[in-house]
């Protein structure tokens, strides 16, 4: 880029939006005289640590520690960028910690690191976790995320959550629940297909056999994953021996065939002969960016419900739902983890929230209601006190 092309930048508005940032830190008290400072900084605050050095759990009481977060990528996997590295990933990391401002009253930190091995990227994390009330990892490439926060699970004891594979998942299963009610089925009765065996894709396929789907099979570049497919890698042998009971093999089409959800998680197109075999009333739940799986327009055709992850489309799937409310009900209980109930909590308080108002354009609630954050936060809350998890 040239340096007259520079200088252009701001004409674009997104450029002139971003100039500074987007983010600022600002103290929560004000130190105005020399009273005001000897009680923020020395030698009252020394006080202060002595008392958290010998009680330890006064940290989340007279720090910030309980109601922060780090928001931390190493910049391999960013929207539908790729691996772009730490530096060019801080505006998508700042934008999140925006709307965990906005949405969730919750201040979190950008952290993008300059590394990509496993060993290093949790070692870091682990290290710089007594600052933090919560780890979000964001736009972390798969396989690899699933070992880190598997890892950083297994090390810390403040909620590890990858937003790219349960905010997600916890949203679909909402939507589906409520696009199963509207054309008078249960989730149980539901055989879905997955495109996509990403983070989000193997996320989304656990969740909702966690929550009770019929039958779901996933599909990657190579046609549909089953049990004694040659060359999976872990994430896929696991998913591989608890999804697509009916052994189905070959390409996705194979699976769509009378299937009732389509879930798209990836950047593949369906042909609209194809979608023509689905199921009556079918769902389809095209999340790919900017250009669905499956055009709304064409979807509205042979199906009964018809979401996406683009905003100026009906029944908009977006991770804003639900990770603003998970972490605001983790940080309230101060959690020591998500579980699998948490998730599920969230995912029907979301779902409960659309009640009698239900129809083919509304099976989610929009991003921008004011309920949504208050009803997730309390059911996470909730359920993390019921799973034991709870420290408040």
């Amino acid at each position: 880029m040239t340096v007259q092309a520079h200088s252009d930048l701001d004409e674009d508005p997104a450029f002139a939006l971003h100039r500074g940032g987007k983010l600022r830190v600002e103290s929560s008290v004000e130190v105005t005289d020399h009273e005001g400072l000897a009680l923020a900084y020395t030698p009252g605050v020394a006080r202060v640590c002595s008392a958290i050095a010998e009680s330890p759990e006064l940290v989340d009481t007279y720090t910030w520690k309980s109601k922060v977060v780090a928001v931390v990528t190493d910049g391999s996997a960013v929207l539908g960028l790729g691996d772009i590295g730490p530096e060019a990933s801080l505006p998508v990391m700042e934008g999140k910690s925006l709307l965990f401002k906005q949405f969730g009253g919750i201040d979190s930190v950008p952290v993008a690191l300059a590394c990509t091995e496993v060993d290093d990227i949790v070692e870091t994390v682990v290290r710089m976790a007594p600052s933090f009330g919560g780890i979000n990892l964001e736009d972390i490439s798969a396989p690899r995320c699933f070992e880190i926060e598997r890892r950083l699970r297994e090390r810390l004891d403040i909620p590890v959550f990858h937003d790219d594979q349960h905010g997600t998942a916890i949203v679909v299963l909402a939507a589906l629940r409520n696009a199963a009610r509207l054309t008078g089925r249960g989730l149980g009765d539901l055989r879905a297909v997955v495109s996509g065996a990403g983070a989000s894709g193997l996320a989304v396929t656990r969740m909702l056999i966690n929550g009770g789907i019929g039958d779901i099979a996933v599909a990657d570049s190579r046609g549909l994953v089953h049990a004694g497919r040659a060359g999976l890698n872990e994430a896929k042998t696991e998913i591989a021996a608890i999804s697509n009971r009916a052994n189905l093999r070959g390409p996705i089409e194979t699976a769509l065939e009378g299937a009732d959800v389509f879930i798209g998680l990836s950047s593949g197109q369906v042909p609209e002969e194809v979608v023509a075999t689905m199921a009556k009333d079918a769902i389809i739940c095209a999340m790919a960016n900017p250009t669905p799986e499956i055009h709304p327009d064409v979807a509205a055709k042979y199906a009964g419900v018809v979401a996406t992850g683009r905003s100026d489309f009906p029944n908009q799937i977006n991770n804003v739902l639900a990770f603003p409310g998970v972490f605001r009900g983790a940080l309230d209980a101060r959690a020591t983890d998500i579980t699998e109930n948490m998730k599920i909590a969230a995912a029907d308080a979301l779902a409960d929230l659309v009640g009698d108002a239900l129809a083919p354009d509304y099976i989610i609630p929009s991003s921008f209601d004011e309920r949504v954050v208050p009803a997730i936060a309390a059911a996470v809350a909730a359920q993390a006190r019921a799973d034991g998890v709870a420290r408040a």
